[in-house]
């Protein structure tokens, strides 16, 4: 009767230690939220002071460029300070306190003050930053020897670096409570999201954001009494989610040195603001694109989103770039022929239109027209032709669309499912306005048609599509999607999935093979006799069309432009610049960034420091 009588209060007693140890992992796991719903509020201080959480690690997936650099992702080892009561027992011997603050780089009573006002967890920031400090060697060193209540060195991992590379086409995350309201509701309403998370604000980060969020994050949890002191046995613990597969790395077609060094390179050169596109002239894989100014964490709103806009995806005036259109629809209808001879005496009488030399070029080929960018060839080239032919012409090249890789409705690959457009915030661009086609439309009489034929009026063009236009010149016509991702991985190298290389097919079909033959020549011809004379003597013999565009606003200056590729005999690279706002009459700029991005390409390719392709 005893032995039984014992062994039910033995029982009792163990089940009431399992609810216990139960509840406190409860408390310390989950959210104060989920784990106190329905009690009373006054319970809330108490149990807070109980336990401290630090976020360590926000638990996104980061990005790689082509050979698996990080592009975003980057773990050092930080400083943490958590709260401790004051007025009581210190948090060590004063020998140790004056070894921190030496070791940190500021006086006992400046270290003093930091501990004191340690109200919740905190990091030891950077001076005049808002990232952790990254310790050193020397400083982890020392810091193993010291023993102090509430600091402690931890595992911190940055998703950018704050002074590293800033690439637009990667995008930025930010808190944004309005998307997460409308995008994540359901995580929302059972705990798994908050409002206050930071989520994909553009590029990749928000095209990607669902796949890029993972399962959670990683807390160091500090356990205290209600009087804050630290509770003995318990000390720090991490808590992070359970699935080994997360977080996803994504990997791109960037490369990070070209990326860095092309920057420098446009900002040495001034360019304030503009893009400069790379890509792959045999897949139209996108090798670098840099957009400018650059995009940085600032506290003014408006210099923030404008160094953040990708610019290689934002459409502009094209200006003279947009004759190879021009001539391609004219050699595809069949209303002129390369060796056709034009009148150039400066002024093309009707509209307003006049050539850029001033008394005008004499008899001129169409061939010729293209390598001196005649505006009285091209204007006269445009009337001959149907607007329609025009716009058509254009859609078969890849332009007036949207032309990044894209994944409909439907469609899958690998685990992705469509719709999915990676490079979301990619403008169409355009021929004619809206609606201004038509039989009741004077797009002839008004001279819009032979403004349009010089790239003015309304076209409109991304620096992405005008790379990918020589593409598909040196592709006879064959319009490739460019991509900016090949493949999606779990954590343990595993492909969730990989994202192939697609075609985009244009409901008009494609430009002949002799079209594209004429079009490639005439650009060899722009730096062998004609405005990209600049261009000779380079490491690679090259090829390209330039362009100045009016802006249209008053004391704006042009848009200058250079699309090309290079070397001439086995074509690798094709690139697009773009320079905007550049003073009236002065010298392309973006001619000359793309010979220094050509004489980049041959020197890596020489020196073998990067596997490009």
């Amino acid at each position: 009767m005893r032995i039984t009588r014992l062994r039910i209060i033995g029982a009792v007693v163990s089940v009431l230690l399992t609810a216990a140890i139960i509840r406190l992992a409860w408390l310390m796991f989950m959210p104060w939220e989920t784990a106190h719903q329905g009690k009373a509020a006054i319970g809330r201080p108490v149990v807070q002071q109980r336990s401290h959480r630090l976020l360590l690690d926000t638990g996104r997936g980061d990005f790689v460029d082509r050979n698996g650099l990080a592009l975003t992702g980057f773990s050092y080892e930080a400083l943490a300070i958590f709260p401790y009561p004051q007025g009581g027992k210190p948090r060590g011997s004063g020998r140790d306190l004056n070894a921190l603050a030496r070791i940190m780089g500021i006086s006992r009573q400046q270290l003093q003050q930091k501990l004191d006002g340690a109200q919740s967890p905190e990091f030891w920031l950077e001076a005049g930053s808002s990232m952790p400090h990254q310790l050193s060697a020397a400083q982890l060193k020392e810091l193993s020897s010291l023993k102090l209540e509430g600091v402690a060195v931890l595992p911190y991992r940055s998703h950018t670096d704050e002074f590293g590379l800033h690439i637009q086409a990667i995008g930025y995350i930010s808190e944004n409570p309005q998307r997460m309201a409308d995008h994540y509701n359901k995580q929302l309403n059972n705990g798994k999201a908050t409002l206050r998370e930071k989520t994909g604000g553009g590029g990749l980060e928000m095209s990607l954001d669902t796949l890029l969020r993972g399962t959670g994050p990683v807390y160091a949890s500090s356990w205290t009494d209600a009087a804050g002191n630290p509770l003995k046995g318990l000390g720090l613990t991490m808590n992070r989610p359970s699935n080994p597969m997360y977080p996803l790395r994504v990997e791109t077609t960037l490369s990070l040195p070209l990326q860095a060094e092309l920057e420098r390179q446009a900002l040495a050169a001034g360019l304030g603001k503009g893009a400069i596109v790379v890509l792959d002239a045999r897949t139209a894989d996108i090798l670098a694109t840099v957009s400018l100014p650059v995009m940085k964490d600032v506290a003014s709103p408006e210099l923030f989103y404008d160094g953040a806009a990708n610019r290689a995806v934002r459409a502009y005036t094209p200006g003279s770039i947009f004759k190879l259109v021009t001539e391609a629809a004219a050699l595809e209808a069949g209303v002129a022929d390369e060796d056709e001879v034009f009148h150039c005496d400066g002024e093309y009488g009707h509209y307003g239109l006049s050539c850029w030399k001033e008394g005008g070029h004499g008899a001129i080929t169409l061939r010729e027209g293209l390598a001196q960018s005649c505006n009285i060839v091209f204007a006269a080239l445009a009337e001959k032709l149907q607007p329609q032919q025009l716009e058509r012409t254009a859609d078969k090249l890849g332009l007036g669309r949207r032309i990044g890789w894209n994944l409909p409705k439907g469609d899958h690959e690998g685990a992705l499912k469509g719709p999915l457009r990676l490079l979301w915030e990619e403008e169409s661009g355009g021929v004619f306005a809206k609606d201004t086609i038509g039989p009741n439309q004077n797009l002839r009489t008004s001279g819009a048609l032979a403004r349009t034929g010089i790239g003015q009026q309304d076209v409109l063009l991304t620096p992405l599509q005008g790379a990918n236009l020589i593409v598909t010149l040196l592709h006879n016509g064959k319009v490739a999607e460019p991509r900016l991702v090949t493949g999606i991985r779990y954590a343990n190298g595993q492909k969730l999935a990989g994202l192939g290389r697609h075609v985009s097919l244009s409901a008009y079909g494609q430009i002949s093979p002799s079209t594209a033959t004429a079009l490639r020549k005439g650009m060899e011809e722009v730096v062998t006799a004609g405005t990209g004379q600049r261009l000779q003597g380079k490491a690679w013999k090259l090829a390209g069309k330039s362009g100045t565009a009016q802006t249209g606003a008053a004391g704006t200056g042009n848009h200058q432009w250079f699309i090309g590729y290079g070397p001439v005999s086995t074509p690798r690279y094709a690139v697009a610049v773009i320079a905007e706002n550049r003073p009236e009459g002065s010298a392309n700029l973006a001619a000359k960034v793309f010979g220094g991005v050509m004489e980049t390409l041959a020197a890596w390719e020489a020196s073998e420091t990067d596997r490009l392709p």
